[in-house]
């Protein structure tokens, strides 16, 4: 479910129609509702209720910080994969304490940035990592709370570009050497090891991949008890999917997903963790461009928008289906046409879609692409220096801009030239 609903022939972001946001701020533009964050965030503290928990929003999905202070001051934890969005949580107001430190890439500067900032856990990703973590926290005289992420090769039926507990993937260490990595990790001093963390990919559809995999975790977890480790939380990643395309069954509930962690770990007294993103800040958002032009081609048509796949990779890097629709409400039985729907960008795969039926849209009409909230702005870049757009934040009938476009002064003026030219 989202907020972003036709009322008299006019697509609203709650209360709020959406061309009075572009005559504002001008085209393109994210948009965000308030009304939708906070319900599927509640959604995730429902499908865990009664059980110890902590449910922490990964913030690569959505950075802004508008968003991850709503999250904040609703309780939820964060997941980081990087400094500058460890900085962003606290900026937002995020207590260390709420913030989980995850990736394979960690840097000597990170780990101690984390721990003199304040941090919940690292979730570690290899014995090396784990070394350094180790000579870090023993330099600061301190001790970093960590988990071992475990690859159980689970094949999470997602794009195989989002899929992370294979063993050929470079996510955590094999699930069969857990033990022996969690011995090496219990003679480290500057160590404290808390729990177990697993993820097996994004925009899942099933809970049977969760279902095995957090199988391994809970007999993974009696079997450190037995060797002596103490296993107090249990980081079980997110990654469940959203409905991209309406017109297709929708992907399980968070209830069902809880009702899997309840079944497969929840007799072991451990402290819960999930990291939702994409079903958090997902259908919370959509992407709204203009029509620039109708060109008719050979063979078939072109819906050129001012957005472009610098502003929302995801159809060129995955081949992802968003839905596009037009802001002005078709009318009842309006007979559709196919189009490419495509962007300024000078690539061929600068392509949103190919060959969508739209109803009549022409030159100046706004169209929304649905379900852009998540990996959208994000992943966006300034390519054929194209500003970075718009984020605007509605919230019942007002909306705010929570990241401005620079202009391409702002663009230009960040280069310097060598004295010598």
């Amino acid at each position: 479910m989202d907020h972003f609903l036709y009322r008299d022939g006019v697509l609203h972001a709650e209360d709020v129609p959406l061309p009075e946001i572009a005559a504002a701020v001008g085209t393109p533009f994210y948009c965000y509702s308030t009304a939708t964050l906070t319900r599927h965030f509640g959604l995730f503290e429902e499908a865990l209720k009664g059980l110890d928990h902590l449910v922490c929003f990964a913030v690569k999905s959505n950075s802004n910080q508008a968003i991850l202070k709503l999250l904040g001051e609703m309780g939820a934890g964060m997941d980081v994969v990087s400094l500058g969005e460890y900085r962003r949580a606290r900026a937002a107001g995020v207590p260390g304490e709420r913030i989980v430190f995850s990736g394979v890439g960690k840097t000597r500067e990170e780990m101690r940035a984390a721990l003199e900032g304040g941090i919940r856990q690292f979730n570690v990703e290899s014995e090396p990592e784990m070394a350094a973590l180790n000579e870090v926290a023993l330099s600061m005289g301190t001790v970093a709370p960590i988990t071992v992420r475990v690859n159980p090769d689970v094949d999470a039926m997602t794009h195989e570009k989002i899929s992370t507990g294979r063993k050929e993937n470079k996510f955590g260490i094999p699930i069969g050497r857990a033990p022996e990595v969690y011995a090496e990790a219990a003679k480290m001093a500057g160590l404290k090891v808390v729990g177990i963390d697993v993820h097996i990919g994004s925009q899942l559809t099933d809970l049977a991949p969760y279902e095995a995999a957090y199988t391994l975790v809970a007999d993974l977890t009696r079997q450190l008890r037995a060797e002596g480790h103490e296993i107090t939380r249990l980081d079980l990643g997110g990654g469940l999917g959203i409905p991209y395309e309406r017109s297709n069954a929708a992907p399980p509930l968070p209830l069902d997903y809880g009702d899997v962690v309840r079944r497969t770990v929840g007799d072991l007294g451990c402290e819960i963790e999930i990291e939702p993103g994409r079903l958090i800040s997902g259908n919370a958002g959509i992407l709204v461009s203009k029509v620039i032009w109708v060109k008719a081609g050979e063979g078939r048509d072109f819906l050129i928008l001012d957005s472009a796949m610098n502003d929302l990779i995801r159809p060129s890097m995955y081949g992802a289906w968003h839905d596009i629709v037009p802001v002005v409400e078709p009318a009842a039985g309006a007979e559709t046409h196919p189009y490419d729907i495509v962007g300024p960008v000078c690539e061929s795969g600068d392509t949103f879609a190919k060959q969508r039926p739209m109803p009549p849209v022409g030159e100046g009409d706004l169209v929304a692409f649905r379900s852009a909230g998540a990996y959208g702005a994000v992943m966006a870049s300034e390519y054929n220096t194209r500003p970075l757009i718009p984020e605007v934040l509605v919230k019942d009938d007002h909306f705010a801009v929570i990241r401005s476009r620079p202009t391409f002064d702002d663009i230009i003026a960040r280069d310097t030239i060598p004295g010598w030219l």
